[in-house]
C-alpha cells in the first residue's frame, strides 16, 4: 500500500532532531528543486544475465551493482550514470549515489537531479533518510510499501543558502568519513575476536599456555598415571568399527595414531577409554503425545545457540514414553555433544540429564576426563575440525572416525588450570567486544547527532555574505513561474 497522509504536516509534528530546519533557513517542496524522474518498464522478455545494457532494479540501489540487461529497443531519456541519485520506490526506500556503470533506469527506482544554483545533490543525499524513514514509517502495507513520486516531490526540504549547503556538505563528508573509519575498525573487532578465542584455545591444546605453570610443579601426577588408575567405560555395542584412517587435528585430537608429540605429563589416549561415547535419535513425530514432555532434547538450533557453553533448556522436549520408542536415551548432566551433521562443530555440556537427536556424538566422561576440557579441545580445532568427516556438500563426522578418535590428555590438576585459564581469556576477550559494540552504537548515534545539528544550522558558521534562504527560495518560486507548463515536474513513465 501508500502512503495517505499529508508530508508536511507529519514533519511539523515531528520531534525527530534530523527533521528540524534552522530558524534563518526556509523549506520547499522537493519538486520545485528536484526533477524526478521515474523509471521506465523495460520489458522482461529482453532481459539477460549478460547481453545488452545493464538495467538498474530496485535491488541494486544499495549495492550498485547489476547483474540484469537489457536487449531490446531502448527508449530515450531513461539512462543513469555514474553518481546521480537514486531512490528505491518499494520496501525501505533507500537512496544512494549509482557506483555503477551507466545503465537503463528500471521501474520503481527514480532518479533525482537537483536543479543547479538552488540545491546541492549531496546535500539532499544527506537531508534524505529521515524524510524517507518517516514517510515509510507511516505507510501501511500488507506486503511490500510503496512510494509514490507525488509524495516524494511534497517532501518539505529545509533551505539553506546554497553556499551554506556547501558547507555543510564538506564538513558532513570529512566527518562521515572518520565515523566510517571507525566503523570499519570497530566492526573488524567481532573478527579478531573469534581468531584470538581461537589462538588461546591452540595454546591451550599445546601445552604452551600452561608449560611454566607444569614446570614448577615437580609432584604432578602424569596423565599416564591417572588413565592407569581409570577404569575403562563401557561402550554401546553394535554398530561400525573404528577406522584405519590416520588424521592429525589441530590441537589435541586425531583419529588414530597422531603425529604430534604430547607435552611432559600429557598423554595421548583414545577417547573412548576415558569416556562412553553415544548418539542420540529423533522420537517419531507422528506421535505427538511423545513430544513436549518433562526431558530436554538438543537439537542443532540448541547446539548453535549454546556453543561453547552449558546447556540448560532446549527448544523441543521429549518424554520417558518418547524415549521408550526410540534409539534415544537420557545421558547425565556433564555429558559433551557435539555436532557431527549439517553444521559440524557445535560443543556444550549437558547441565541437566537431557536426549540428543541423532545430529549429535556424545561422550560421558570418566573421572580422568573434565567435561569442559573435552569441550575445549573440540573446539581448539575450530573448522578443521571437519577433517574428521567426509562429504564436500554436507561434511559428516561418522561414528568410525569418532571411534578412533584420540586425545592428548592433560594431567588432571593441569585440565582444570587449562579451564579456568581459557575462561579468564575469554571473559577478558568478550569485554572487549561488548565495549567495541557499545562504540560502534556510540558511532552511529554521533553521525545522527552530527545531521540534526547540521540541520539546525550549527554545523558551519553562518556567513553574511550568502544569499539568504528567503532570497533562494524567491528565485526558485520566480523560475517556476517563468517555466512553460510542459517543463514543469516532468516525471516520466511510472
Amino acid at each position: 500500500m501508500s502512503f495517505g497522509e499529508a508530508i508536511t504536516d507529519l514533519v511539523n509534528e515531528s520531534l525527530d532532531p534530523i527533521l528540524q530546519s534552522a530558524q534563518t533557513w526556509q523549506r520547499v517542496p522537493l519538486a520545485e528543486v528536484v526533477d524526478i524522474l521515474n523509471g521506465y518498464p523495460w520489458p522482461s522478455s529482453g532481459f539477460s544475465g549478460d547481453r545488452g545494457h545493464p538495467v538498474i532494479r530496485i535491488r541494486n540501489v544499495l549495492d550498485g551493482e547489476t547483474s540484469t540487461f537489457y536487449e531490446g529497443e531502448i527508449v530515450d531519456g531513461y539512462w543513469v550514470l555514474p553518481g546521480e541519485l537514486l531512490v528505491g520506490m518499494d520496501g525501505d526506500f533507500n537512496r544512494n549515489f549509482w557506483s555503477g556503470p551507466t545503465a537503463l533506469l528500471n521501474q520503481r527506482v527514480c532518479k533525482l537531479t537537483t536543479k543547479p544554483g538552488f540545491y546541492d545533490a549531496r546535500f539532499l543525499y544527506h537531508v534524505l533518510p529521515g524524510y524517507l524513514g518517516l514517510i515509510n514509517k507511516h505507510t501501511s502495507s500488507v506486503t511490500v510499501k510503496h512510494l509514490s513520486s507525488k509524495t516524494l516531490g511534497e517532501i518539505p526540504l529545509p533551505l539553506p543558502p546554497l553556499a551554506e549547503q556547501k558547507r555543510i556538505v564538506v564538513k558532513l563528508d570529512a566527518l562521515n568519513a572518520k565515523s566510517a573509519r571507525a566503523r570499519t575498525e570497530l566492526a573488524r573487532i567481532e573478527t579478531l575476536v573469534s581468531r584470538y578465542k581461537q589462538a588461546v584455545l591452540r595454546s591451550a591444546f599445546l601445552g604452551a599456555m600452561t608449560s611454566a605453570w607444569r614446570t614448577k610443579r615437580a609432584d604432578l601426577q602424569t596423565a599416564s598415571d591417572l588413565i592407569d588408575r581409570t577404569p575403562t567405560p563401557p561402550q554401546p555395542k553394535g554398530g561400525r568399527e573404528a577406522t584405519d584412517r590416520v588424521i592429525q587435528g589441530k590441537a589435541a585430537l586425531a583419529i588414530n595414531a597422531p603425529a604430534r608429540g604430547a607435552p611432559p605429563k600429557w598423554q595421548w589416549v583414545p577417547l573412548s577409554r576415558i569416556a562412553r561415547q553415544e548418539t542420540g535419535h529423533t522420537p517419531s513425530r507422528s506421535h505427538p503425545e511423545w513430544w513436549d514432555g518433562e526431558i530436554p532434547w538438543i537439537g542443532i538450533k540448541d547446539a548453535g545457540a549454546n556453543h561453547g557453553r552449558i546447556i540448560e533448556e532446549t527448544i523441543q522436549t521429549t518424554n520417558e514414553e518418547g524415549l521408550a520408542n526410540s534409539a534415544a536415551r537420557l545421558l547425565p548432566a556433564g555429558t559433551v555433544c557435539l555436532s557431527r551433521t549439517a553444521s559440524v562443530g557445535y560443543v556444550t555440556i549437558m547441565g541437566k540429564p537431557m536426549a540428543t537427536s541423532q545430529d549429535f556424538v556424545t561422550w560421558t566422561c570418566t573421572e580422568a576426563l573434565v567435561p569442559k576440557f573435552l569441550m575445549y579441545a573440540l573446539m581448539a580445532e575450530g573448522d578443521d575440525i571437519r577433517e574428521f568427516g567426509k562429504g564436500t556438500t554436507h561434511t559428516t563426522i561418522y561414528f568410525p572416525e569418532v571411534r578412533a578418535m584420540q586425545i592428548c590428555l592433560a594431567p588432571l590438576e593441569e585440565q582444570h588450570e587449562i579451564v579456568r585459564r581459557i575462561e579468564s581469556a575469554f571473559a577478558k576477550i568478550d569485554r572487549l567486544a561488548k565495549e567495541a559494540k557499545r562504540a560502534l552504537e556510540l558511532v552511529g548515534r554521533l553521525d545522527e547527532a552530527i545531521l540534526a545539528k547540521a540541520f539546525r544550522g550549527e554545523l558551519v558558521p553562518q556567513d553574511e555574505n550568502d544569499e539568504p534562504a528567503e532570497h533562494l527560495l524567491a528565485r526558485i518560486r520566480a523560475e517556476r513561474e517563468a517555466a512553460p507548463k510542459g517543463k514543469r515536474g516532468r516525471k516520466g513513465a511510472t
